[in-house]
């Protein structure tokens, strides 16, 4: 992974994290009111703010792996590269449990139709990243591998 591309990770994750504290605060903030009065399903409500926390931590995670994959001088190809995928499959969960956050509040203040509008939604981006992220990945690790195939013929 170029360190440009991985720094650029770093960023992008690590504005993820702090969006989800966000959305995380605010579900607090709006729907913690509501949940001691018995107004939202309880077990719902827990439910996505533990998605929410999963999700968090996922991007952090990432943006911690980013930026290793990033120091040149600290690792070499091989161990730069194992950051890089273990950042890469922390992402795609992370950001495929926040797709799912609106589906859960919305379950959790029992509007069910478009509850399911959205789950529906997930679940096609869910089949899309199914079958694309291992094209991704594998393409990363040519990509990987040639890198360190020209570093080797360089050195």
């Amino acid at each position: 992974m170029g360190n440009d591309l991985a720094s650029a990770n770093v960023n992008r994750t690590y504005s993820l994290a702090a969006m989800s504290i966000a959305i995380f605060t605010f579900m607090l903030f709006f729907l913690y009111p509501r949940f001691r009065n018995g107004e939202v399903n309880p077990w719902m409500f827990q439910s996505t703010l533990i998605v929410m926390g999963v999700a968090t931590f996922c991007f952090v995670f990432a943006s911690i792996h980013f930026y290793s994959a990033s120091l040149c001088s600290r690792f070499d190809e091989a161990e730069r590269s194992r950051y890089a995928r273990r950042a890469d499959r922390l992402w795609l969960v992370g950001y495929t449990l926040l797709f799912l956050v609106p589906t859960m509040i919305l379950v959790t203040v029992r509007l069910f139709v478009v509850a399911s509008a959205w789950f529906l939604l997930w679940l096609a981006y869910l089949v899309f990243a199914i079958r694309e992220y291992p094209k991704i990945e594998t393409m990363l690790k040519r990509a990987s591998r040639a890198e360190a195939d020209g570093a080797d013929r360089r050195g």
